[in-house]
């Protein structure tokens, strides 16, 4: 692959291989900060999804918000757990605290909806595996919301290691913190293990976790983690993480993830022939900036971002519309969990643990 074609046409959805006429209509469960702010303006701008129905726990509270959005249906968890109003939508994105994925997913599925559902996919493998098990069963499209995989910036990358630019890749550095108290109180559900799951690992480290998978098409082999927390009010929770994550093709990788530090992501791939450096890949916004190195050729590329959230709806659209599976399926959410579990085991442990 010539370096200089990653860039020709860089925003290109390389999925979209047809054109289709059509949305599909979605139940939003949970409107908290990210579904109010980034989800639904993504699925108002989008071609593939509109929003028929809010389910909040308090539906008098959300009437301006559905107003704001052309919403006609706002109902709360138990009447969507009835299926009452299910004649309203076709699919449910579920971005409600994790802890609480399992329920509503799974009702969405005995109701014969589609799911697009948060990351992680639960707390649990077990419970994960409920989700997956009813989706299947029903025939039902499933989706774990991971939006890098459909960000420009990473499909290009992935383009490139495909194409041998890098060599051999033989060592990833990942890393992203973000300062949660600064826009959330000490009694957010994050700082809850039993409604998280965990901590900065689950909820922030998951994205260098999975976005290395994808990149290198492989789950990892073993892990090694340790974690740390200063006190309240991450005393129940690992407010920093570090992990190491070793892969069958030889490559390594080193991220760390951090509920108390400042704002910051970054990814490098390192092969044996070259190297790719992307800017704050994880923040929400990708800059589209990135350096290759590929033999004594070095290459810069900057470019006006998209929106990866309306991306992500896109493509979940997109896939229920033409019965395309999509790539972040429930056993992509599921394979996160088994290393997110075994992270955690090594850090109580002290040892490395095999997957």
């Amino acid at each position: 692959m010539a370096l200089e074609d990653a860039f020709a046409d860089y925003t290109r959805r390389d999925w979209e291989r047809k054109s289709i006429d059509g949305a599909v209509r979605i139940a939003v469960v949970g409107i908290g900060g990210f579904a109010r702010n980034r989800a639904l303006p993504a699925i108002a701008n989008g071609d593939y999804c509109e929003t028929t129905v809010l389910v909040t726990s308090g539906p008098d509270r959300a009437k301006s918000l559905a107003e704001e959005f052309g919403v006609h249906h706002v109902v709360d968890y138990e009447t969507f757990v009835a299926g009452k109003h299910a004649d309203a939508y076709d699919a449910v994105y579920v971005a409600t605290p994790n802890a609480t994925h399992s329920e509503y997913a799974v009702a969405a599925a005995e109701h014969g909806k589609h799911v697009i559902c948060e990351k992680p996919l639960e707390t649990t493998i077990e419970r994960a595996r409920e989700i997956v098990g009813a989706c299947a069963d029903a025939d039902l499209t499933l989706m774990t919301a991971y939006r890098l995989q459909v960000e420009p910036t990473v499909r290009r990358t992935r383009e490139l290691i495909e194409g041998d630019v890098l060599g051999e890749i033989v060592q990833v550095h990942g890393g992203f913190s973000n300062p949660l108290l600064e826009y959330a109180g000490p009694g957010n559900w994050r700082l809850d293990p039993a409604l998280a799951g965990g901590g900065a690992l689950i909820d922030l480290g998951i994205y260098p976790l999975n976005t290395i998978r994808y990149l290198l098409d492989c789950a990892p082999t073993s892990v090694y983690a340790s974690t740390h927390s200063s006190g309240e009010p991450f005393d129940a929770v690992d407010e920093h993480v570090a992990f190491q994550l070793e892969f069958p093709t030889g490559a390594t990788a080193s991220c760390t993830a951090s509920f108390d530090a400042h704002a910051s992501s970054r990814l490098d791939l390192i092969g044996t022939g070259g190297m790719i450096s992307i800017a704050s890949p994880f923040g929400g916004v990708v800059p589209h900036e990135m350096v290759i190195e590929s033999g004594d050729l070095r290459m810069e590329y900057t470019g006006p971002p998209v929106d990866e959230v309306r991306e992500e709806f896109d493509y979940f659209g997109y896939c229920v519309l033409t019965g395309t599976d999509p790539e972040p399926d429930g056993e992509d959410g599921l394979a996160d969990l088994r290393a997110i579990e075994a992270a955690y085991e090594s850090a109580d442990s002290g040892r490395r643990v095999v997957l």
